[in-house]
């Protein structure tokens, strides 16, 4: 094989079936990802359906305290770098340097540019559920465990993180939402007010 053939290529250079067939398979979900960008309400209303089927599911057996112990973790993760600004203020050296939020009401509006954008908190939330689900197919993942202690635990960790995050936009005065924040009029609306 010479050094520019792809993983995916057989020994005669050619394409293989398979590689065609998983990049095909990789193309149409990419797809429908794309497709389904706009529709954010949409999008977390099917999540939080998969997040409902997979409880009843886990109520229903009985088990797999652990895997939704773990995907609690992973979503309260994820949860915290939504909430982060994509720069953090408290890593920087000079405060001028990088994308720095507003800290005076006079500032000019800069959007709030998150950590981990609406999507692809969206996505990994959502292929995060579906793993799960497919860990509740096997006994191996099935550990016994008294579950009021784990969900004790993550109640104690989820304050506990939220209040460092809460503290930490207290103390860099950032709001991680665009909603309610003053907005701007374009050249139009302020020709029709001059006018009348």
């Amino acid at each position: 094989m010479s050094e520019g053939d792809s993983a995916g290529e057989s020994i005669h250079g050619k394409p293989s079936a398979i590689g065609n067939f998983f990049k095909r398979l990789g193309q149409i979900y990419q797809s429908w990802l794309d497709k389904s960008t706009p529709f954010s309400a949409v999008r977390w209303a099917v999540t939080l359906l998969l997040t409902a089927i997979y409880m009843i599911r886990v109520y229903i057996l009985q088990g797999w305290y652990i895997v939704t112990y773990a995907l609690g973790i992973y979503h309260l993760n994820l949860f915290i770098a939504f909430l982060s600004p994509k720069v953090d203020p408290s890593l920087l050296d000079d405060p001028d340097e990088g994308p720095a939020l507003p800290t005076k009401q006079n500032e000019e509006f800069r959007p709030f540019i998150r950590r981990l954008p609406e999507f692809k908190f969206w996505h990994s939330a959502t292929k995060g559920i579906i793993v799960a689900m497919i860990c509740t197919f096997f006994e191996a993942f099935n550990v016994p465990v008294f579950w009021p202690i784990l969900v004790m635990y993550f109640i104690m960790l989820f304050c506990i993180t939220m209040k460092r995050q809460i503290k930490h936009m207290i103390k860099y005065r950032y709001l991680p939402f665009t909603h309610g924040k003053r907005t701007y009029r374009g050249k139009e609306d302020t020709a029709k007010t001059f006018a009348s």
